[in-house]
C-alpha cells in the first residue's frame, strides 16, 4: 500500500512539474517562447542604444 502511495506521489509531482513548464511556455512576455531565458532572444535596439549611450 505505502509503495502505491509513493508511486502516486511521484506521478502527481512530475505532472505537475510537466504541467507548471507547459503554462510558462504559453505565459511568456518576449520573443523566446520558453521562458527559461537562455536564448538569444534579446532586444538589439536597447542593447544598440546603451552602448551609443557609454560611447562604445
Amino acid at each position: 500500500m505505502i509503495q502505491q502511495i509513493i508511486i502516486i506521489g511521484l506521478f502527481v509531482a512530475a505532472a505537475l512539474y510537466l504541467g507548471r513548464l507547459l503554462y510558462r511556455s504559453f505565459q511568456a512576455k518576449n520573443a523566446c517562447e520558453s521562458g527559461c531565458g537562455k536564448c538569444g532572444a534579446i532586444d538589439l535596439q536597447k542593447v544598440e542604444k546603451e552602448l551609443k549611450a557609454k560611447g562604445l
